[in-house]
């Protein structure tokens, strides 16, 4: 036990931070009082205080590269497992299950997953999850607005694209306006 010099309270020593210097190896003031007392100090210096962690990184570029590469390493999978919760309510075996289902590749065009794992692609109105896309293909998707009747007109101009530009009943539609135009003007 230990009494603060700041607060004035009897805590006990894992209430105070290790100092080497002092007699009892702990500071004088407690956690609590250190911590008020430099959130104090950073308000009246936050500007101070940035610009000393901005130097810091200047001049230590590849020490703290090193650390974040490491950082993020080591949280690769706590990472994923909360990206799939917060945004589609998923874990990592639900993930791994679905993939399971769909052969283990896109479920469009089968290609497997490599470094990139398969993006989850879900209905934007409902939420519903549809199933696990490639990134190409989820793209594609994307592109078209998840419109049906659009994909499906690219289909068709897939099939036809050395045939006509414009479908018959679309160039019924054009020939009747002009032809009404032609009269119209002539009258």
């Amino acid at each position: 036990m230990q009494r603060c010099k700041k607060c004035g309270e009897v805590k006990r020593l894992d209430e105070f931070h290790l100092a080497k210097g002092m007699a009892n190896g702990h500071r004088s003031e407690c956690k609590e009082c250190h911590r008020a007392r430099m959130r104090a100090w950073y308000a009246q210096n936050r500007e101070r205080a940035i610009a000393g962690v901005r130097q810091w990184q200047q001049e230590n570029k590849e020490h703290l590269a090193a650390y974040r590469r490491e950082y993020r390493k080591g949280r690769q999978g706590e990472a994923r497992e909360g990206h799939l919760r917060r945004t589609f309510g998923l874990t990592q075996n639900d993930y791994d299950d679905l993939l399971a289902r769909q052969g283990g590749g896109c479920r469009i065009c089968s290609k497997r997953p490599g470094k990139i794992s398969l993006h989850v692609d879900h209905d934007h109105e409902t939420g519903e999850i549809r199933g696990l896309l490639c990134v190409g293909c989820n793209n594609a998707l994307g592109q078209f607005h998840d419109d049906a009747e659009l994909l499906l007109r690219a289909i068709h101009y897939l099939g036809n694209a050395l045939g006509p530009l414009v479908d018959e009943l679309e160039w019924d539609g054009i020939v009747r306006d002009r032809a009404r135009a032609l009269v119209q003007v002539s009258v």
